[in-house]
């Protein structure tokens, strides 16, 4: 007899993105994820705190040299300054590798990966969500669908909804990306904020 044994992805928050005012200046990261699907180590917005983000990979017993590819969700530099600490690896955005000055396109998953892309713009027009199936249901990793500034988070559906986005690109096609994702994930991973479960 043949067994089939499919294993599930796992997902883990480096770092838990952050967003505060500080004296005369702003502080943000975004939430940097590590995903392990198939074979392959992927980084969804390795964000901006180059400390954090190395002691994160190290309790990992990971190295930057372990990371087979950087995903960028969108292009805001607090997503994406930590890239320069991963030379050398491929760089993904929603259908395009970046592999040095070369250019390959994708569609629809991450290559080598079950890692489903859904377009979800609205904070910024080329805005991806990656999706990832794991023991504990479908894992959204929305980065700047929602982020809250330090402590005002609040994940009731009304509120997830209607939370006001400074930095809006295009308002209506923000909502429409809220209510897709919603509708599609069982756990949300803000850009700023703590993972939180989607109240069905």
């Amino acid at each position: 007899s043949c067994t089939l044994v499919i294993f599930m992805a796992e997902v883990k928050v480096l770092i838990e993105g952050y967003a505060r005012e500080k004296e005369g200046y702003y502080e943000a990261s975004s939430s940097a994820v590590l995903i392990k699907d198939s074979d392959k180590k992927i980084i969804v917005d390795p964000g901006g705190n180059e400390e954090l983000l190395l002691s994160a990979l190290k309790k990992e017993g990971l190295t930057p040299n372990d990371i087979d590819m950087i995903f960028l969700t969108h292009y805001h530099p607090d997503h994406i300054i930590n890239i320069r600490l991963f030379p050398g690896k491929d760089i993904l955005d929603g259908d395009i590798i970046y592999r040095g000055d070369k250019e390959f396109e994708f569609k629809g998953k991450i290559p080598g990966t079950e890692i489903e892309l859904i377009e979800t713009p609205g904070h910024a027009y080329e805005q991806v969500t990656p999706l990832i199936k794991t023991d504990h249901g479908i894992i959204a990793i929305a980065e700047d669908l929602w982020w809250w500034e330090d402590g005002k988070q609040k994940t009731d559906k009304e509120g997830l909804l209607s939370l006001e986005d400074p930095f809006v690109k295009d308002k209506d096609a923000l909502r429409k990306s809220r209510e897709l994702i919603l509708a599609k994930a069982d756990y949300i991973i803000p850009g700023h904020g703590k993972m939180f479960k989607v109240e069905k």
